[in-house]
């Protein structure tokens, strides 16, 4: 199965190797290729993947102000991970859980199939050389495995402010089976969606921000 990331030096602080250490075996969840029992991790079922949380900051203002859900991110940018469990003692939040590894392997081999609310992807690597488009996380058949992690009436939720990724993503996953289209085309802004500083790096280029909404049923 190809990588949809690699793995980019990034500045590995202090407080959030403290965290990582402290917190990781409260919040981390160990991969395995045996399904979650979601309503064990989190005395619900309520679930919403996030895939490529970056720093962690809007999954965690989204946990925050949501905290009858619960939220499982997929990263592999360890700085990243160890700024969200930063966030989560900060914030007291106990709906986040996380998972060190592939998120086409998790939703592949941990992810109950027709378990999850609802699945986030927001601002992933937009892989813009030709070349590279293979690696894109958004396209076939990765995105059937993802629309067979939904419950009927799921969402798949991405936001990207690459053109050409969103007209690509758009093909990919109007193309995938049990999904359709909560919209005609893209989708408008979603108002509960907080921003993040991919998306203002995005505006400062003049970029345009694209949504996608996507429905299983």
């Amino acid at each position: 199965m190809l990588k949809s990331y690699v793995i980019r030096a990034g500045r590995y602080t202090d407080a959030q190797k403290n965290a990582y250490d402290s917190l990781s075996g409260q919040f981390l969840i160990p991969y395995k290729e045996e399904y979650l029992n979601l309503n064990q991790v989190f005395g619900s079922e309520n679930v919403t993947m996030e895939i490529g949380f970056g720093m962690g900051f809007t999954t965690a203002e989204i946990a925050q102000f949501n905290p009858d859900k619960n939220y499982i991110g997929v990263e592999v940018h360890r700085p990243g991970i160890g700024k969200l469990l930063w966030e989560i003692e900060k914030r007291s939040l106990s709906n986040i859980r996380i998972i060190e590894y592939d998120a086409a392997y998790v939703a592949l081999k941990m992810i109950p199939p027709g378990s999850l609310e609802a699945i986030h992807i927001f601002f992933p690597d937009p892989w813009p050389k030709k070349r590279h488009h293979k690696r894109r996380l958004v396209q076939r058949p990765f995105t059937q495995t993802l629309a067979n992690c939904l419950k009927p009436g799921g969402y798949l939720y991405m936001v990207t402010d690459w053109e050409d990724y969103a007209n690509f993503a758009l093909d990919e996953l109007s193309a995938t089976s049990g999904l359709h289209n909560a919209y005609n085309g893209f989708a408008a802004p979603q108002e509960w969606r907080p921003g993040t500083k991919f998306e203002q790096k995005g505006l400062a280029k003049d970029h345009v921000i694209r949504e996608l909404y996507f429905v299983k049923g």
